[in-house]
């Protein structure tokens, strides 16, 4: 795919809030199951530990759609993934509402997590087509319409908790809204057709030859991905055991984590543009490691919400940048690239939470986020050395 020919009969804009759309439908699923888990979990009797058991299967789903998207993309077209995946994702979300026992419920979210990393790689193959038509960098806006729908799809659930609504008729909702966005969208995306590829593979060693250049990228995104998933898992907790916040302020942190992480994705592009990627990702690292110490060295509530408003914004643009990079590879083909650079990094996503309370376990939950810092801290470094730009 060229992606910096425009196809015909689509213009650019058109073809950036269409694939901007989808990014925004994507995210709104997922905020969706977010804000009825506790829902779930009340209604099949689930302890703390059985539903951490059970979401287990969500990343388990996402891992092994990995390897099936860098194979089917090229040969079908990201559009056509896309379109058929996003649908099954809203499928597979309803699905969870009708799951009856726990059995059902990991199935389903099996299902759910191959759906879910399969439309992630396909929109950002679209983002990246879409992005080349333009002048300047794109990528970073469309992750921020994922994490406004994230509010969006919050907000959403606490009203349907307030009135109601079980997940189920809360999830056909959300089904109908994505349905309705693809049939207007679908005829705006970019048009990749599928790639004659060779009938004899490639040997391993050729493989691994294309992928090594990847793997920078894909380091850079591991270490901020650790980070996040930690900021995900353990901010609230950081706030309550550390802090010791009240009950009203422990989510506070996170808050203000997502506010600033949303918010920056939207800057991030225009930041990138004048000041380059390397230069981006080195701010970023350093905003990650400042945001972190400070939440350690100063364990008070202003100063931690502070670092974790500094955190948020350090994070917010290296997941998109680093697609965004990996997307242009002269390697291979976008959606091979995605592929294999989120493998790298969704493992940063699953290993940091689990690594963070085996270090507080071992010594104290301050030193576990002095190791996040010093994620943040390689994101600098690793950024330095290569050559990005």
């Amino acid at each position: 795919m060229n992606q910096g020919a425009q196809p015909v009969n689509i213009h650019k804009t058109t073809l950036r809030i269409a694939v901007g759309s989808l990014f925004f439908l994507a995210g709104l699923c997922f905020a969706s199951w977010a804000s009825r888990i506790a829902t779930v979990q009340q209604t099949m009797g689930l302890s703390d530990a059985g539903l951490g058991a059970v979401l287990f299967a969500l990343p388990v789903g996402l891992m092994c759609s990995l390897p099936f998207s860098g194979w089917v993309i090229p040969r079908a077209g990201s559009k056509r993934v896309l379109l058929t995946a996003i649908l099954v994702y809203s499928c597979a979300l309803v699905s969870l509402g009708l799951a009856k026992n726990t059995f059902q419920l990991v199935i389903c979210l099996l299902c759910y997590g191959f759906a879910s990393n399969t439309v992630n790689i396909s929109v950002n193959t679209q983002a990246v087509a879409a992005e080349g038509m333009h002048s300047r960098p794109i990528m970073a806006s469309f992750h921020g319409l994922w994490s406004l729908a994230g509010f969006t799809g919050a907000g959403i659930g606490t009203f349907m908790i307030g009135r109601g609504v079980d997940p189920f008729h809360h999830f056909i909702v959300i089904m109908c809204i994505v349905f309705i966005g693809v049939a207007i969208a679908s005829k705006y995306l970019y048009k990749d057709d599928a790639k004659n590829l060779p009938s004899d593979p490639l040997p391993f060693l050729s493989r691994i030859k294309l992928i090594i250049p990847l793997l920078t990228l894909g380091s850079i995104a591991f270490c901020s991905m650790i980070c996040e998933g930690a900021m995900f898992d353990w901010s609230v907790i950081y706030f309550k055991k550390v802090l010791l916040a009240p009950i009203a302020l422990q989510g506070a942190g996170f808050t203000a984590f997502m506010l600033t992480m949303a918010g920056g994705r939207f800057v991030a592009d225009s930041f990138v543009h004048r000041f380059g990627l390397t230069r981006t990702l080195q701010i970023s690292g350093t905003l990650i490691a400042t945001g972190l110490l400070t939440a350690v060295i100063f364990p008070y509530f202003y100063t931690a919400m502070g670092g974790f408003l500094l955190v948020g914004a350090g994070v917010s643009s290296v997941v998109p940048m680093v697609y965004s990079a990996a997307g242009k590879s002269k390697t291979m083909s976008p959606g091979v690239a995605l592929a294999a650079v989120s493998t790298i990094g969704f493992i940063g996503f699953l290993v940091g939470p689990p690594l963070i309370g085996f270090i507080a376990g071992l010594a104290t939950l301050r030193a576990s986020f002095v190791f996040i810092a010093v994620m943040g801290a390689s994101v600098v470094i690793l950024s330095t050395r290569a050559k990005l730009n």
